[in-house]
């Protein structure tokens, strides 16, 4: 199948992924941009889980207030070089992460943060995590991706480990 460099390029505004990996979605998917879409955030995913156990010695710490000063976030996220840590898109990533923290409230980054105890009584464990994990939550500038969507496409696009490594949420009178 031949790809037009048009859906190409509008796969890769769409993701941010490769050329060459665009041109493999849209192969293997024959056209079909939704679908070719899934798949580079499956395959984002999948190497996100490789890159897990790659160390991450660089990185930025971001403080965010929302208007009015009532509501701020002390973000740290961390990543292998500096050359990813200074780079625009990262930290446009780090500065939406903190913002969907103040919006959202999320109590924890990931599942596996979540103490057994925090689960007990609870019915519907998926809907727990959505509203407690941040990494769970629907991307509030885009709900149709979710937080560790995001974070894989970041990973596809830089191709290092990226770690949200820890934040805290300040609110007057809590």
């Amino acid at each position: 199948m031949k790809v037009s460099l048009d859906l190409i390029k509008e796969l890769r505004n769409m993701t941010s992924a490769s050329v060459s990996e665009c041109r493999k979605a849209i192969e293997e998917t024959g056209g079909d941009l939704q679908q070719a879409v899934k798949l580079l955030r499956k395959r984002g995913l999948e190497l996100a889980a490789k890159k897990q156990g790659q160390g991450t010695k660089e990185g930025r710490i971001e403080a965010y207030v929302h208007l009015g000063n009532k509501v701020g976030v002390l973000l740290e996220v961390d990543c292998q070089t500096d050359f990813v840590a200074r780079n625009g898109e990262f930290c446009q990533f780090i500065k939406d992460i903190a913002m969907q923290i103040v919006a959202i409230n999320p109590t924890y980054i990931s599942r596996e943060d979540v103490p057994a105890e925090a689960l007990e009584g609870e019915k519907d464990k998926e809907l727990f995590y959505k509203n407690h994990c941040l990494l769970d939550q629907a991307f509030v500038k885009d709900p149709s991706i979710t937080i560790k969507d995001y974070l894989g496409s970041l990973v596809v696009k830089f191709n290092e480990n990226i770690v949200i490594r820890r934040f805290t949420r300040y609110k007057i009178g809590e």
